[in-house]
């Protein structure tokens, strides 16, 4: 315990230097689950065997690691393509390769490229 608290410790001391080209700080728990917090305006502390971090709160025990990062790691990138982005595709494609037509499309998956992005994307 004290081994954990010297090194948190040491963590929090650092925290001004490492954070000015970050935006968020994001913890990795055992099993694997990430959380990510802003930096702007953090709160830290710690009570007992719990972390406390804005409004997060972790267990000592539980937490496997943490860092600094530019995004929130916690987002999917999952977005929802609606049909004003299709009409806006310049080529799409199968998972075959073959370029196919917006009424070509059937239930599947799709690489479907824009001007400005390429997406993939599943038709259900």
């Amino acid at each position: 315990m004290k081994k954990i608290l010297l090194l948190f410790m040491v963590m929090v001391g650092t925290l001004t230097i490492q954070a000015d080209a970050y935006s968020f700080l994001t913890f990795e728990t055992t099993d694997g689950a990430k959380a990510s917090v802003t930096i702007e305006s953090l709160t830290l502390g710690i009570s007992g065997t719990t972390l406390t971090a804005g409004s997060l709160q972790f267990t000592l025990s539980n937490l496997s690691k943490m860092y600094f990062s530019a995004t929130d790691e916690t987002a999917t990138g999952i977005e929802e393509i609606t049909n004003a982005t299709l009409d806006e595709a310049s080529e799409i494609y199968d998972l075959q390769g073959h370029k196919v037509s917006k009424a070509q499309m059937h239930k599947g998956v799709y690489i479907v490229k824009t001007n400005s992005r390429t997406y993939k994307m599943i038709v259900r």
